[in-house]
Order: C-alpha cells, then sequence, then structure tokens
C-alpha cells in the first residue's frame, strides 16, 4: 500500500496569540499617546464657493413683469413704484432693497404725523413719551 502523503502543515501566525492574563492587564490601561509631529504652518487657498445654480432660465431677461403677474395686483404695485419693467430691470434689487424702499414712505408719513399730532398736543395711542419729548425740543428752539 502506498502512504498518503502528508498535507503541507497549516503555516503559523507571524504574531504570537497572547495569553489570556496578558489581554486582561491592557484591558484596563490607555495605550500611550504619540506626540505629534510639529508641523510647520501652510497657508490655505481660498476656497471658490460654488454659485447656486437654478438650471435652465424659463423665460428671458426681457419678459415683461406685467404678463409674469398678471394676477397679482399687489406685486404689479411694487414694480410700478420701482419702475421696473422687466426681469433684468428687477433682478438687479435685492429683496431687502425692495422692503426698504417699498416701505420709506410709509414710514416717513407715520413720523409727519406723529410730529403734527404733537403741535396739536395730541398723540397715537401709547405715543404718549413721544409727543412730551417733541414738544420738550420745540420749545427749546
Amino acid at each position: 500500500m502506498a502512504k498518503k502523503k502528508i498535507s503541507a502543515k497549516k503555516p503559523k501566525p507571524k504574531v504570537p496569540a497572547k495569553s489570556v492574563k496578558y489581554k486582561k492587564a491592557i484591558k484596563g490601561k490607555a495605550a500611550p499617546k504619540k506626540l505629534p509631529a510639529t508641523k510647520k504652518p501652510v497657508a490655505r487657498k481660498a476656497v471658490k464657493v460654488p454659485e447656486v445654480s437654478l438650471g435652465r432660465p424659463l423665460v428671458t431677461q426681457e419678459e415683461k413683469l406685467y404678463m409674469l403677474f398678471k394676477d397679482d395686483y399687489h406685486a404689479r404695485q411694487i414694480f410700478e413704484f420701482l419702475r421696473v419693467n422687466t426681469l433684468k430691470e428687477l433682478e438687479e434689487f435685492s429683496p431687502q432693497q425692495i422692503v426698504r424702499r417699498v416701505s420709506k414712505p410709509v414710514f416717513d408719513t407715520v413720523d409727519r404725523i406723529r410730529h403734527t399730532l404733537a403741535e396739536m398736543k395730541r398723540s397715537l395711542r401709547d405715543d404718549e413719551a413721544y409727543a412730551k419729548e417733541y414738544r420738550d425740543h420745540t420749545k427749546d428752539k
């Protein structure tokens, strides 16, 4: 009978297995921290912020605003107040600029009302302090 050849032995692991006692001893201790190597400061390049793309526009810049907002009466009044007719003209304004421009006449008108009432020794509700201050200020002149 022919003898069977014994197959190659299993290779031993290169790192010997650690004993249970050793594992328990290390488990409670923290590993020593390595100090990071000191690096020279490097000037960072300015990162370009990518522009937000809305995709391909559905209307041109020359589109008339009254055609786009034909059902929105209040929007059309703001366009008249700003004296803009096209999208290109409207896009030059920021939302804050539009609010500031539209609300300024209202604030100015309310101030004129307060002045006139203060001159007549009258005031709006909860505005007596302003009327008194205005009267005292005009007396000094």
